[in-house]
């Protein structure tokens, strides 16, 4: 099956040929790559059109934010399924075979591939972790594979989110639309830490609420989890003081 790759960069310059390299060292024949730009004024552009005889598309234009990029980019694949990564991250080898042969024998309509990822500060994550979906926990969007045919079939990201766009289609794929998880227990992909999700957990936060309360999730159950995370988080701050 193939398999479509997208970056999504702006003024990414700083790590953006070790994603590039990342993906285009894959021993893996069908895939596409594509890098949708919003517009950069660093050596971002430079640094694509070193690789553009590798890329199967890439565009820079003024957008709406990383996830009306992601939407472009998905609309312009061909690959059954599609991987989105960040610029700033990168692929261990050998994820893509992993993830072709964890879809070899699943229903292409049915499931979303998670595998686990190293996160730079925290080691790794499990990708997936069935007793978490109570409270909406969900897993890091670089290890997330997902099927042209559910983007088509539930819709994209939702570009009113600046920061959980993805968290958002996550929680709607599972808990809306009952897509099953395909989780292997595998490193996928490395998570740079220092991000725009980092750098606001407040946002980030009451992004989360949002989301649980737009699906449905109890407000009993999702604004006493939003205040306990908020003073952990609170606390965590003060201890680095």
């Amino acid at each position: 099956m193939k398999i479509s790759i997208i970056t999504v960069t702006y003024n990414a310059e700083r790590f953006l040929e070790e994603t590039i390299t990342s993906v285009l060292s894959q021993d893996y024949s069908e895939c596409e790559y594509l890098i949708i730009d919003g517009g950069s004024t660093d050596g971002t552009l430079d640094i694509i059109r070193k690789y553009e005889a590798s890329l199967s598309c890439w565009i820079s234009e003024p957008d709406n934010g990383m996830y009306d990029a992601m939407n472009k980019g998905i609309s312009r694949t061909t690959g059954d399924i599609i991987g989105i990564i960040n610029a700033d991250d990168y692929y261990f080898p050998g994820a893509l075979p992993k993830v072709a042969e964890a879809f070899a024998n699943h229903n292409l309509d049915e499931y979303i591939f998670w595998g686990d990822v190293e996160y730079e500060r925290l080691g790794r994550v499990r990708g997936f972790r069935q007793k978490n979906l109570a409270r909406g926990a969900f897993a890091p969007h670089p290890s997330m594979f997902c099927p042209k045919r559910i983007y088509e079939r539930i819709g994209g990201y939702d570009t009113s989110f600046r920061l959980l766009g993805d968290y958002d289609f996550m929680y709607r794929a599972v808990n809306q639309h009952n897509i099953k998880p395909l989780y292997v227990p595998e490193l996928i992909a490395f998570f740079r830490g220092g991000g725009l999700a980092d750098r606001n957990i407040y946002s980030c936060l009451c992004d989360e609420l949002r989301v649980k309360l737009r699906y449905g999730q109890s407000p009993w159950r999702a604004i006493p989890l939003f205040w306990l995370k908020l003073l952990k988080n609170a606390l965590k701050m003060m201890t680095h003081l």
